[in-house]
């Protein structure tokens, strides 16, 4: 989705209309005028029409196929092909995927899996092929209910959306064996805690032994520990490898200024890839020192990283097995040899939770993870994106409501601005002052059209007024509006928090609709008439700054600006609520700010 502008500057558009763009008005057509009324009024029902076909329909259209996608699934027994390996075909006969809870327990029936329990984190190591591939979010739910189901974030092989993470060996030369993902572990414990560490087990039976400390804090970071000895007469030579698999193409928001899918960082650099590039590509490579790579949703984020003074080959990789899509993210070390009666130990990370900013940044510090803070995609203004947060996570701490912090904070905001906004709103408040001498000019030369820009320059050098002096100060001001606004859009600290009255989740749109006289009328209307009471505020606010705004000089243009405030409240009304209150208050503030500058102007409100 396009990037909104900010109130502001949908505000300039109408008041600094340079004069060269003016139409003459005294011998116009009415035909002329009406034709293009019409054409202005089309326009804007095509924004609307086309943001219901080209948003949401696609959106639409990808749930149906993953659904179908799932539907078509089928038992993975096979792995994914480990880095450096070519891919397995599947079976001949497969059998019908299994759903995840039924799955589990089988699995728990048969003794094949390590319960996962920490204070962050619910789930279980799988034994047979020693994948972390079982997790839920113990803080995190699905609605803002508590008692709603925790958000799972992996899955084992075998079901719809598999979404595991694996570490193994690749060996160099062949007739080595190495675990796969159908070799049975030996495990020293029953259960994997950040106090108990979990040590598996597996001997090849041609002298080497093989073993995996997995380890975990906290919160959502695991450390495993690779440990390879050699009992046997020969030297082997191995390569460590860690991945992450994930099946089918999962839904996104479908936000232009949001990534998700997969990414990393390579020698503290950020790439992001879309899921269509890595399956047009099938594979992406990077060398890399350190650094990080995995896959990435809105909230969530499964991540490998290496040691970071190791060199790797980090991979985006795609593939399809059994008509599912397969997207994998994968490093691979250098090759290691184990003498014989000697030993080797590889240790890898995986994070595989919620992407709260402190923590990663913590992380990035005590773990000299480069760039770590990067999973969150703060976009451009990175530099005023990431204190915004900061100053937006304490007021939500000291206020204990996070949408009273969004408020404080855009007075904060606006505060800073204030002599900026002072000198913009004082500029349109003499341009407002001047459109009656600037009517008179226009009809009174208005077969002239070159002559009429002459007597509108002379009259701006004689009031002492610039076209464009309102528009600079707000140019200035749309990084840090943006900035904001994506604060409020990215970050996992506004999921879920309430605000007063209907909102009680401001990540989520208004749940309010005027076509159902809010809740009056049993009915549900399609998405394009899903309205709800914030973004009608907003538009009201809209229209009440473009009301305070000189005017357009041309009808049409008039007529064009008159309907902005109602094309921009359907299209924010699938936003976030606290998006639109942030918009629809910063409105409130300009409005009040703009009429006492006008009041004290003696300009007519």
């Amino acid at each position: 989705m396009r990037r909104l502008p900010s109130p502001a500057k949908t505000r300039n558009k109408a008041a600094h209309t340079p004069p060269f763009f003016q139409r003459p008005h005294g011998n116009r057509d009415a035909m002329t005028d009406q034709r293009n009324l019409i054409i202005a009024i089309a326009l804007s029902i095509a924004i609307l029409l086309g943001f219901q076909y080209f948003y949401e329909k696609p959106r639409v259209e990808q749930q149906k196929q993953l659904a179908a996608q799932q539907a078509a699934q089928t038992e993975q027994s096979v792995p994914v092909p480990a880095p450096g390996v070519p891919a397995q075909q599947p079976p001949a006969t497969a059998e019908v995927a299994k759903e995840r809870p039924e799955l589990l327990a089988e699995q728990m029936a048969a003794g094949t899996r390590v319960k996962i329990d920490t204070p962050a984190l619910h789930g279980s190591v799988n034994l047979v092929g020693g994948r972390i591939d079982d997790l839920t979010l113990a803080q995190y739910h699905e609605t803002p209910d508590p008692k709603s189901p925790e958000i799972v974030l992996l899955a084992p092989a075998g079901t719809p959306a598999a979404y595991y993470a694996e570490f193994g060996w690749v060996p160099q030369g062949a007739g080595i064996a190495t675990p796969t993902a159908t070799t049975r572990w030996t495990a020293d414990g029953t259960a994997l805690t950040p106090e108990k560490p979990l040590t598996l087990t597996w001997d090849n039976g041609q002298g080497l032994v093989f073993e995996r400390k997995i380890a975990v804090d906290p919160d959502f970071m695991f450390t495993v520990t690779q440990t390879v000895r050699n009992t046997g007469a020969n030297p082997v030579t191995l390569l460590p490898y860690s991945l992450v698999s994930r099946t089918g193409t999962p839904q996104t928001s479908g936000y232009y200024i949001l990534h998700e899918g997969p990414l990393g960082v390579f020698n503290g650099s950020l790439t992001e890839e879309k899921y269509d590039d890595v399956r047009k590509a099938g594979s992406i490579s990077k060398e890399t020192n350190g650094g990080w790579i995995g896959i990435t949703d809105k909230y969530w984020l499964v991540s490998l990283v290496p040691d970071p003074n190791e060199k790797v080959t980090a991979r985006f990789l795609y593939n399809q097995v059994a008509n599912s899509d397969r997207y994998q993210t994968d490093t691979m070390g250098a090759p290691v040899t184990v003498a014989p009666g000697a030993s080797v130990e590889n240790t890898g990370r995986l994070f595989a939770g919620a992407k709260q900013v402190k923590l990663l940044d913590s992380y990035s510090e005590k773990l000299n993870i480069k760039n770590f803070d990067l999973a969150i995609d703060f976009g451009w203004f990175y530099f005023l994106t990431k204190p915004f947060f900061y100053a937006l996570d304490f007021l939500g701490r000291v206020l204990g409501n996070f949408g009273i912090a969004i408020l404080v904070l855009t007075v904060c905001v606006k505060a800073v601005f204030f002599p900026l906004a002072n000198k913009s709103y004082q500029a349109m408040s003499k341009m407002k002052a001047l459109q009656p001498k600037m009517q008179e000019l226009r009809e009174k030369f208005s077969d002239d059209q070159a002559r009429m820009n002459q007597e509108l320059m002379a009259l701006y050098k004689r009031e002492k007024v610039s076209p464009v002096s309102g528009c600079l100060p707000i140019l200035i001001q749309i990084p840090v509006f943006f900035s904001l606004y994506k604060v409020l859009f990215v970050t996992i600290e506004m999921r879920h928090a309430p605000f007063f009255g209907w909102i009680h989740d401001l990540s989520a749109p208004d749940p309010t609709n005027l076509f159902t006289l809010f809740g009056v009328i049993p009915w549900d209307p399609p998405h394009l008439l899903h309205l709800g009471l914030w973004p009608l505020i907003m538009g009201v606010t809209m229209w009440f700054q473009q009301k305070m705004n000189p005017a357009p000089p041309d009808p049409v243009q008039q007529k064009v600006f008159q309907f902005l405030p109602i094309v921009f409240t359907f299209m924010l009304a699938g936003f976030p609520a606290g998006l639109v209150i942030y918009w629809a208050w910063n409105n409130t503030l300009s409005v009040l700010q703009q009429w006492t500058i006008m009041k004290r102007m003696g300009v007519k409100v």
